[in-house]
């Protein structure tokens, strides 16, 4: 069998693309909107013409009639309004002297105090940077170490906490300041 060389063949010449949509002929002139174009604006033109040529409308004549002062009729028998009686208020003087008595309940103090934490890094470089941040908004914050089953952890705490109120006011400090999330824990 002899071997042919495919190189020196060169490509095969391209196919025609067969155009399977056929083109839409393409719209005469649309004389049917034209011609009512020029209708319009043939009976505008019109229009305009018969205004500025026509004599304006004659304005019709009003005939005034002289108009005689009214006299004003005095009146001899006027009833004069008694004095606007002084109104008398009693609440006024009862809101002044009274005095309004609220029972606040006292916090109520844990056995346990509280911690927040603020964060927990793999790097002590991170929990140092978090600690820095805290402290611009003027609160102290400490880091612990932690082993945990995954390595070694740095936590950014805040605390001891008597009473979990205090320990949610710095928390709302911390939000207001871009610093989130912080959890509130008892300390352990």
């Amino acid at each position: 069998m002899a071997t042919r060389d495919y190189v020196k063949r060169g490509k095969a010449p391209r196919k025609p693309t067969r155009n399977t949509k056929k083109q839409p002929p393409k719209p005469a002139f649309p004389f049917k909107w034209a011609f009512l174009a020029l209708i319009l604006v043939a009976g505008f033109g019109y229009g305009l013409y018969y205004l500025s040529t026509s004599e304006p409308p004659a304005e019709p004549v009003v005939e005034t009639k002289p108009v005689k002062p009214a006299v004003k009729p005095q009146k001899k028998d006027e009833k004069v309004i008694p004095p606007k009686p002084e109104e008398k208020w009693s609440y006024i003087e009862e809101l002044e002297n009274k005095e309004v008595k609220v029972e606040a309940n006292e916090p109520e103090l844990s056995t346990r105090p509280y911690l927040m934490q603020c964060g927990a890094y793999r790097s002590a470089s991170q929990a140092d940077e978090r600690k820095a941040l805290i402290a611009f908004q003027g609160l102290e914050s400490h880091i612990k170490t932690s082993q945990g089953e995954k390595g070694l952890w740095y936590r950014v705490v805040l605390g001891p906490y008597p009473m979990k109120r205090e320990a949610e006011r710095d928390r709302n400090l911390l939000r207001r300041a871009g610093i989130e999330p912080c959890a509130i824990w008892y300390w352990n």
